[in-house]
């Protein structure tokens, strides 16, 4: 099963008096790469909220943001004092000096100002801090199943891709034998044009020949790439998603169609060694999207 780094969760945990809510969004990354917003009362947790990240994450580029809302008239704002009382001392100077010493509606004028509420802090329960623990559970599983889809998407593509490979290389078996019949009658065409009515030792002519077009042969090269694809699609389908071992085998695959290329010598086989190339690089544009 293999799995995407895109993905998507959000769990929300709640209880009479708090809300607590987790979002995680993720991309693609060589390594864990976490960024947490989370607030202050959760600070003793995000160690064990990163461990949980990793044992289910692995890789990829991780935001998550925690938040939570409370509401017990514990947590409500309040107004602070000492700030009203500073605030009600300077209008009633302000009111004095442009005149207005009749006027008496300083509280309407006092709640709207700046820093006038402010919020309380609480400490939070256990019973509060493991409800945050089990609401990232939830969220990274979220995560998780939506990784799992999008590797499914992933799969379909590469299978299909890789298909194509190996049913291109069984287009060049088509055309192999042809190949080195034609490269036969070009050679001896160019000796004749070459050598005129001068005798050729057939015997030696045959060597070269053999050795020439031995050197020419792809038959390695066939059987090492349609061993390499086939190891591809077994690997597409094991238990545990390697998106670094995948490109390892890309990269053998890649080097088989190169070699195959440069020792055709054929312009049909080389047509098709283009058509192989491009479907490996489709894959290899999603592989990075694979944890």
């Amino acid at each position: 099963m293999i799995k995407s780094m895109t993905g998507y969760g959000k769990h929300i945990a709640e209880t009479e008096n708090t809300k607590i809510i987790v979002e995680i969004r993720t991309l693609n990354s060589k390594q864990l790469d976490v960024n947490m917003r989370l607030p202050s009362y959760f600070k003793e947790k995000e160690i064990e909220m990163r461990k949980q990240i990793a044992a289910i994450l692995h890789r990829g580029k991780i935001d998550i943001v925690v938040s939570m809302e409370q509401n017990t008239v514990e947590t409500a704002p309040v107004i602070d004092i000492d700030i009203a009382k500073h605030y009600h001392s300077e209008l009633k100077t302000l009111a004095t000096a442009v005149n207005q010493g009749d006027f008496e509606d300083y509280l309407s004028v006092i709640v709207k100002m700046p820093e006038i509420f402010v919020q309380k802090e609480k400490e939070l329960e256990d019973e509060e801090l493991n409800l945050a623990l089990d609401c990232m559970q939830n969220a990274l599983i979220a995560v998780d199943k939506f990784r799992i889809s999008e590797g499914e998407d992933l799969l379909a593509d590469f299978t299909f891709r890789c298909n194509n490979i190996l049913s291109l290389l069984d287009d060049i078996d088509n055309y192999d034998k042809e190949r080195i019949v034609r490269v036969r009658d070009r050679i001896l065409s160019n000796l004749k044009k070459f050598l005129g009515d001068h005798d050729v030792d057939k015997n030696r002519l045959e060597q070269e020949m053999i050795y020439y077009i031995e050197k020419l042969d792809i038959t390695e090269e066939q059987v090492r790439l349609r061993n390499n694809c086939r190891y591809f699609l077994e690997n597409l389908n094991n238990e545990e998603s390697s998106g670094k071992k995948l490109g390892f085998i890309c990269q053998e695959i890649g080097r088989e169609i190169n070699t195959l290329g440069s020792k055709a010598n054929d312009a049909d086989v080389q047509r098709i060694v283009v058509l192989m190339k491009d479907e490996l690089e489709k894959i290899k544009e999603q592989l990075f999207n694979i944890l």
